[in-house]
């Protein structure tokens, strides 16, 4: 089934402005539904959670609802999905918890083609544990993170291993089922940021071996906040850093302070625009999503290809994603001409395509692009063919 991205497009306010938008690796623009469903949230009722007045009963059906909402989406329970600020300060707190229990000699991964949000919270907790903290490398050609290379870092000692579901920055989608085995197989536990990887695939928690999992809703269509889940029984077992008289109950223990009802309702919409992106779908949400995701990455990865061959033909240009398996996310460079120098060009021509490294340092160093990085164009539900192809002539005027 494919999808209407005329339609999509008209529920897109921020489009109208005319600027063709391929900086939703850093965050999506935003339907008028969830819109909507943020403002319906400030303007009714609302209190703290409980069941006596009419606002407490909104704000807890909102929260719910997002629950429910964000367990479809990500293949799991409503009783283990958590809310936060943001998926970095969700890592924080879950670093912090986990390390608890490591001891010096304990052994924590990470790996170079992270975002620093899944590489320095890691570090830093193991440093106030004592524990030692080893690199997973991946391969600068392909842009593949690979088994042999989490395989040759793992010991008996290892605690946990922290990697992407999909890079931020070149796209890269490594087999986590693969790396989760291996982890696994030694007895560590296995956290995956799903930042990025969320908004472009169907997230099976189960599948694809997380034993905990972090996303962000304003990276596929919501508003700002972050998204933690995992494994029931593990959730169950930690014991995060609480005030004494809030819940203790999971997730509401993961949780700190009052939550941002408003944004929560945000975020139910987002999934539910996601649900019906294929009009006419059946079935429950969940397999909505499931439809939806398998005409999206159709969609997307077409214009993908578009894009990328359009790079590839134009001289000068230097293409840094190149897994077999990626988002519709491309990195590349121009000869004699900085990033910044290039996105600055486009944004004149009305394209936003920013440049750097986007947090992704490591990443970025490890391709020799230093903490400069390069243009990174992505690609959303919005995204059009009319859009690839003003970016394509743009590009070509400048090199000209």
């Amino acid at each position: 089934m494919a999808l209407d991205i005329a339609a999509i497009r008209a529920q897109i306010p921020a489009l109208k402005s005319g600027t063709a938008r391929f900086d939703a690796p850093g965050g999506t623009q935003t339907p008028a539904p969830v819109v909507d469903a943020v403002a319906a949230a400030l303007t009714g009722p609302m209190a703290n959670r409980g069941q006596t007045t009419e606002g407490e009963r909104r704000a807890d059906g909102i929260v719910v609802e997002a629950r429910a909402a964000l367990a479809d989406l990500l293949g799991t329970t409503p009783g283990t999905v958590a809310f936060g600020r943001s998926a970095t300060q969700l890592v924080y707190d879950l670093s912090r918890t986990l390390a608890k229990t490591w001891r010096p000699g304990d052994e924590v991964v990470v790996t170079r083609l992270d975002h620093d949000s899944n590489i320095r919270p890691w570090i830093q907790a193991a440093e106030a544990a004592g524990a030692t903290v080893r690199w997973a490398d991946f391969d600068p050609e392909s842009g593949e993170l690979r088994p042999e290379h989490l395989k040759a870092v793992l010991s008996e000692r290892t605690r946990l291993v922290a990697v992407t579901a999909a890079s931020n920055l070149i796209g890269t989608r490594p087999d986590l089922p693969a790396l989760a085995a291996l982890t696994h197989e030694v007895g560590g536990l296995f956290h995956v940021d799903a930042v990025h990887y969320a908004s472009h695939a169907v997230v099976d928690l189960a599948a694809l071996g997380a034993d905990t999992l972090v996303c962000s809703p304003y990276k596929f269509l919501g508003p700002h906040l972050g998204v933690l889940t995992g494994r029931a029984e593990l959730l169950e077992s930690l014991r995060p850093d609480k005030l004494l008289p809030s819940s203790d109950a999971v997730p509401e223990r993961f949780e700190l302070g009052t939550l941002p009802y408003e944004l929560l309702a945000g975020a139910r919409a987002a999934v539910d625009f996601l649900a019906d992106l294929c009009a006419g779908a059946g079935g429950s949400r969940r397999e909505r999503l499931v439809a939806s995701f398998a005409a999206l990455e159709e969609h997307e990865d077409a214009l993908r290809q578009r894009m990328e061959q359009g790079l590839t033909d134009l001289d000068g240009i230097t293409l840094y994603s190149r897994a077999e398996r990626r988002t519709p996310t491309l990195l590349f460079t121009v000869e004699g001409r900085s990033p910044a120098e290039i996105s600055r060009h486009l944004a004149d021509h009305g394209i936003d395509a920013p440049a750097g490294s986007f947090y992704a340092v490591e990443a970025s160093r490890r391709l020799g692009l230093g903490d400069a990085g390069g243009v990174r164009v992505g690609l959303a539900p919005y995204s059009s063919a009319e859009d690839v192809e003003r970016l394509l002539a743009a590009l070509e005027a400048v090199l000209s």
